[in-house]
């Protein structure tokens, strides 16, 4: 009787990588759809990312996520990017094809799904905390996806304007900065919200974005795209002010689904993986 012993690999490389939780969700999915795959939680510091990438190649990785800080470096290290990627110029998911490693962007499409199904951000203005890997992805999709308008909040005037600077030249959003330097009072004509730094992530619970909390009014739609802990102390206080908020989880969960379906042309069922976190943290 013949037996197969090697299974097919995929994994994350990401610093700090302990706290990520992408391991369990996505051999939870592997193990309910009887797949022989493997998911390996890497920490690969900056300067051993280009040796990481080679290893992923030299043991015929399927292809490997990138977590901060490598979501941008990482492209250096890659044959190719998918379209989505090209126009957000960072990766979360880089994919063989044919022998070569492709990046594309997740990210901003599991961000994407989480809220539409709360608000259509067609039509809609929007308040973007953060310039950085994650917040390209988010800015982009939802520029794509009709948005009107978006105003990147950052401490770094050069990377936020960067960002700026792409979603006006690349879709039909009117962009702008303003650079963050004190508490930012959300405008009235603003419908969504969004988290794009790190402010809040583990173990740092208590941190929060400086902003005023009066300008959080019920019906506004608030989004952290932090998954651990999933209800930060942002999405606690905006929901108790009214607003709709959503957690990090569904768009961990949605770019898991979509990074799954590129590795092995599977449709997991994404209940599965939410479930997963969902018991991991408790919620």
């Amino acid at each position: 009787m013949s037996r197969n012993f090697l299974s097919a690999l995929t994994g994350s490389f990401a610093m700090p990588a302990a706290e990520n939780p992408t391991v369990a969700m996505v051999e939870a999915a592997y193990r309910h759809h009887g797949l022989d795959w493997r998911y390996i939680n890497c920490e690969v510091s900056p300067e051993n990312l280009a040796g990481a990438v080679a290893g992923a190649r030299a043991m015929g990785w399927a292809g490997f996520n990138c977590s901060l800080p490598h979501k941008v470096a990482v492209i250096k290290h890659l044959d190719g990017l998918g379209d989505s990627a090209k126009v957000i110029g960072a990766v979360n998911c880089a994919v063989r094809r044919n022998g070569a490693y492709i990046g594309e962007n997740t990210d901003g499409k599991g961000f994407l799904q989480s809220l539409s199904a709360v608000i259509d951000p067609k039509g809609q203005s929007a308040v973007m905390f953060g310039a950085g890997g994650a917040a390209r992805a988010c800015a982009v999709e939802m520029a794509l996806a009709g948005l009107t308008s978006i105003t990147i909040v950052n401490r770094d005037p050069v990377r936020g304007q960067t960002l700026v600077d792409l979603i006006n030249s690349a879709t039909t959003t009117k962009a702008q900065l303003q650079v963050w330097h004190a508490t930012y009072s959300i405008p009235s004509d603003v419908g969504i919200v969004v988290n794009a730094t790190s402010i809040g992530l583990y173990p740092d619970l208590d941190a929060m974005l400086d902003l005023d909390v009066e300008s959080l009014r019920p019906g506004l739609v608030v989004a952290d795209i932090i998954p651990n802990p999933p209800r930060t102390r942002l999405v606690r206080l905006a929901e108790s002010r009214g607003c709709r908020v959503i957690d990090g989880l569904g768009m961990l969960v949605n770019q898991g689904v979509i990074g799954i379906k590129y590795w092995t042309g599977v449709d997991v069922d994404a209940a599965v993986m939410r479930k997963t976190v969902e018991d991991i943290f408790g919620v």
